[in-house]
């Protein structure tokens, strides 16, 4: 199972208290953890990413064991500790502004 730490406001929206626990096959990647995230929420399509192109949008990050994941291709293998549910997959809400 893999651990998804998502931002309040998207928890809200899909109606969860905490951490998500979704499961994934084969190789785990931001592609297939955004995929199962989307297909048990259905309402947080669009969201994350653009619904066209996949792409994340401008003010979501994406980190994973003290690193940010934000620009890795999507089909990049994330690392073993969150394949594995040692360590979570955060989705967080990015500030801008001066």
């Amino acid at each position: 199972m893999i651990r998804v730490v998502l931002p309040a406001h998207l928890r809200t929206l899909a109606r969860v208290d905490g951490e998500v626990r979704l499961p994934v096959e084969g190789q785990v990647t931001q592609r297939l953890v955004l995929d199962a995230l989307e297909n048990r929420y259905p309402m947080l399509r669009g969201t994350i990413r653009d619904q066209v192109t996949g792409r994340r949008r401008a003010f979501v990050r994406f980190f994973a064991c003290e690193r940010d994941l934000s620009h890795e291709e999507p089909d990049a293998p994330l690392p073993h500790a969150v394949a594995t549910g040692t360590e979570p997959y955060l989705i967080v809400g990015a500030m801008a502004g001066g």
